[in-house]
């Protein structure tokens, strides 16, 4: 496969030409995770673009491929879709991979109550399936999220959501809840409060370097901005509530990470904090707010249940992706790595064992 010789602006620029360009296929993330045991690739074809990330398997002569959020084509152009799709499986059998994983932004359908199937999302899978490409249970980024059409204005966006939201939202003011953007120097202040929603809520982290690492190197390329909630009284040295960071790239922002403390809830600072979010991404001029995350299945089996319930006062649209698809390049070894290696790993966390994920 080789690396691309392209310059970061360059790279952006291509990117950005694309109809729907996601951060995490960046110049930045693909240095980002080169730092964190990834080889990326920069490849381009015809306007397309997608970084490519590398990654080979402890102790064995064997690697995986991993298209993050992409590739970025306009999906709805069938050729230019099928041969970036030619692209990578011929990436995948060159580098001799187990199987190449992308997990694009193409909508399979939205809308919960009324569900509307969305034609290009469609018309991909087929294809996918017609290649020889699998679904994969191995989700690595949200299948599903909530966006929030920015193009309207503040009034009616408070007007579409629930009403005890606007409520909650204006009681945070009312609190001595002000939010305000945040540089490097709040980040350790922000991942502390992000470590403490993890140990509260039971989902895995990572290292804390990676986490710096990722919102500094997003921060110095004008891709994210920190927002952090304090309670501030007359008097009173202010006490930090909560944050998020934020992703922009194109037309869209994201609610990436988002933090928040077990001090002060009654003042309601995840409300506010949600809401100037929102407000900074339309003052940049964003079109979309992707919420980052809802469930799967939508009733409280689902392990993002709580998310959905407060994301779901919003006001916005749930849009199913196609999710994450493998092309299987070396069958033998992808039955063992997708079959195989995950009862291991479950046997081992029965007993206690550690593991950790390829796909990190």
């Amino acid at each position: 496969m080789g690396g691309v010789t392209i310059t970061p602006e360059a790279w952006q620029a291509t990117l950005n030409k694309s109809p729907n360009p996601h951060p995490l296929q960046s110049y930045t993330w693909g240095q980002f995770k080169n730092r964190w045991g990834w080889q990326p690739t920069y490849l381009c074809h015809k306007g397309a673009t997608a970084l490519i990330l590398k990654r080979k398997l402890p102790n064995l002569p064997l690697s995986v491929l991993y298209v993050p959020k992409g590739p970025s084509v306009d999906y709805a152009n069938a050729a230019l879709r099928t041969d970036i799709l030619e692209k990578l499986e011929a990436a995948a059998h060159h580098e001799g991979a187990i199987f190449i994983k992308i997990d694009p932004d193409v909508a399979l359908s939205s809308g919960l109550e009324e569900v509307v199937p969305d034609d290009t999302g469609q018309a991909m899978v087929a294809e996918l399936k017609g290649r020889g490409w699998r679904a994969s249970d191995d989700q690595i980024q949200f299948r599903n999220t909530v966006e929030i059409d920015l193009t309207q204005s503040e009034e009616v966006l408070l007007a579409a959501m629930k009403s005890k939201t606007r409520y909650n939202i204006r009681l945070a003011g009312r609190r001595d809840v002000v939010v305000e953007q945040a540089g490097p120097e709040s980040y350790p202040l922000l991942l502390d409060m992000y470590l403490e929603t993890a140990a509260r809520d039971g989902f895995a982290v990572r290292p804390r370097d990676y986490y710096m690492d990722a919102w500094q190197s997003f921060t110095e390329a004008g891709l994210g901005q920190a927002l952090l909630a304090y309670h501030k009284a007359e008097g009173v040295s202010p006490l930090p509530l909560g944050g998020v960071y934020l992703l922009r790239q194109g037309s869209r922002a994201i609610y990436w990470h988002g933090a928040s403390t077990d001090r002060e809830r009654n003042r309601m600072p995840n409300y506010l904090l949600q809401w100037e979010a929102i407000r900074w991404a339309k003052a940049q001029g964003a079109t979309l707010y992707d919420m980052w995350g809802a469930p799967d299945v939508f009733d409280e089996s689902d392990s993002l249940w709580g998310v959905w319930r407060f994301k779901s006062g919003f006001g916005g649209t749930v849009v199913r992706h196609v999710g994450a698809w493998d092309y299987p390049a070396r069958p033998f070894w992808y039955w063992i790595y997708a079959v195989v290696k995950p009862r291991v790993l479950d046997l081992l966390r029965s007993r206690g064992g550690q593991t950790s994920p390829d796909l990190d």
